[in-house]
């Protein structure tokens, strides 16, 4: 099966639409949504429906900290976090803030295990960033393959049979092996907010066939989606963020 992997799409329709419009041309099976609809972004309420119409279709959708936040205040975030969250919370419908509030922090599937965040602590939403965190995910599951988001930023990374984690930076559009003699932990990036200096979509297939996993880019109007930040009366920092990728 080809598996779409999707995150941290942050209420940006128009970089949703075009990973929408490239998995189906990569002829993805079924979505894999790891959470963060909402967030930063200025479509809050159009991705949260799409999302709905998707999971009736059979997607899987979890959950991320922001969709967390829409219902229940935190002080773990930065004040800019905190200010888009605050302008999401009344731009939703009861039905999608329901929605929100009812997706699951985790989903095992044979031996794939998919988080938004740290497979260690789900909830408390830690970031993999390096060997050592990844380390701890991993420890966690005994899954063949973690699938995360929440970085921002895809990374890919093995754990061997002598409990060592090596760090693989993917390339684009190159299929890589996932080795069934290792353990794989893959951080997919983001749809609606890149933070590796790349400002397209980010995504990723996985071909549970062949235990392939692709990461890929999706192009589409930034400037749009940074105006319609602009419009919205959001800081100014998410608009710049999606012209630039930081």
């Amino acid at each position: 099966m080809r598996l779409g992997l999707i995150s941290d799409i942050h209420a940006n329709q128009l970089a949703l639409e075009a990973v929408l419009a490239r998995c189906g041309a990569l002829r993805v099976e079924q979505l894999i949504v790891l959470g963060d609809l909402v967030g930063y972004g200025p479509d809050p309420e159009a991705v949260v429906q799409r999302m709905m119409v998707l999971a009736a279709s059979g997607a899987l959708v979890l959950m991320g900290n922001h969709d967390e936040a829409i219902g229940r205040p935190t002080a773990n975030m930065n004040d800019v976090a905190l200010a888009a969250i605050n302008w999401t919370r009344p731009r939703l419908s009861d039905a999608s803030r329901q929605f929100l509030s009812q997706l699951p922090l985790t989903h095992r599937r044979d031996d794939m295990l998919f988080v938004h965040a740290d497979a260690s602590a789900p909830g408390r939403w830690n970031y993999v960033t390096d060997t050592a965190s990844a380390h701890a995910s991993l420890a966690a599951t005994d899954a063949q393959l973690t699938v995360c988001g929440h970085v921002h930023q895809p990374q890919l990374y093995c754990y061997t049979a002598t409990a060592k984690v090596i760090h693989h930076q993917p390339s684009m559009d190159i299929a890589i092996p996932l080795a069934p003699q290792r353990r794989w932990l893959a951080v997919i990036g983001a749809v609606g907010q890149p933070r590796d200096g790349n400002p397209s979509a980010g995504f990723a297939v996985l071909d549970t066939a062949a235990r392939e996993i692709t990461f890929k880019r999706a192009p589409y109007d930034a400037e749009a989606a940074a105006e319609r930040v602009r419009a919205a009366g959001l800081p100014e920092r998410l608009a710049v963020r999606l012209l630039t990728g930081h």
